[in-house]
């Protein structure tokens, strides 16, 4: 079944149990382990509804288990610090009595400074790409048959690469490419509601980075690969229902671990939010 932005927006929306204790739930969908990327937005969530009149200008936090699917997750929030310009929290999820995630957050009153950024590279325009979507269709026939409907099941957000990769027959390619994205019409103007979308979305292409050099892909049997961690540092706010250039590139692969660093990027050209993440890469023999 297709997933909908409200979907996703009450996967994020989390149910306080506590002052500082919260529980989020997975949709259900046939996976083996929780998407890292609900997890991330999740923990950003818990860690929000504890701040006042502050937004989150970074977190960096770990993968520690894989999470089950279908158990709820709990995720307790501890208020570290409160400060007049800042705040910090530290977020912890568990699930079967054990830890499978802890993110420290760090939150900002607004704030107005010298400013620069880097350019954005030159992009084609989403409007003259086909969308990911499009492309999972066109293959669809190639995937098993017990894993299509997950392969064809429509996500509340649209992905336009700039340069798609053969899933089932990867070359040898830079490290590095671009991808257009932006959640369905609808999504709130809050900014935690935002910056937790972008967490949610910023998952599902950066770890393919480093596999591009090593002409591997996530259809290979052979290959295991798992985010480790994750950073992410906002600087302007933003609405996850425009069009946003997210670049991703990979300086490094070593010890069976890819390092990969993202930029985000509006349609007109402001450097919104970077981010970070090694992941695993290991193959079998």
């Amino acid at each position: 079944m297709d997933q909908t932005l409200d979907d996703i927006l009450k996967l994020l929306k989390l149910e306080r149990l506590e002052v500082n204790l919260f529980r989020g739930q997975s949709p259900n969908e046939q996976r083996q382990r929780v998407f890292g990327g609900q997890v991330l937005g999740q923990a950003l969530s818990a860690a929000s509804y504890t701040v006042d009149n502050m937004t989150c200008h970074s977190f960096h936090s770990y993968f520690l288990r894989p999470g089950d699917p279908n158990t709820p997750i709990i995720y307790e929030v501890d208020a570290a610090r409160d400060g007049k310009s800042f705040a910090s929290r530290r977020v912890v999820a568990i699930q079967h009595g054990k830890q499978i995630f802890n993110m420290s957050a760090s939150y900002q009153v607004e704030e107005t400074g010298r400013e620069h950024q880097i350019d954005m590279p030159d992009a084609p325009d989403p409007e003259t790409l086909v969308s990911d979507y499009d492309l999972r269709k066109k293959i669809a026939e190639k995937v098993p048959e017990e894993w299509r409907d997950s392969f064809l099941r429509r996500r509340p957000f649209e992905m336009r690469p700039v340069e798609p990769k053969n899933i089932f027959k990867p070359e040898v390619l830079e490290p590095k490419h671009m991808v257009w994205f932006k959640a369905d019409a609808g999504m709130p103007s809050d900014v935690p509601a935002n910056q937790a979308m972008l967490a949610y979305m910023s998952d599902t292409t950066l770890l393919d980075t480093c596999l591009r050099p090593h002409a591997l892909s996530y259809m290979n049997p052979k290959l295991q690969s798992a985010s480790l961690d994750h950073a992410m540092w906002f600087y302007h706010p933003f609405q996850a229902d425009q069009w946003i250039l997210y670049v991703q590139d990979s300086p490094a692969s070593a010890g069976g671990r890819g390092m990969n660093f993202g930029h985000f990027f509006t349609q007109d050209g402001k450097l919104i939010c970077s981010t970070a993440q090694e992941g695993l890469i290991r193959v079998r023999d």
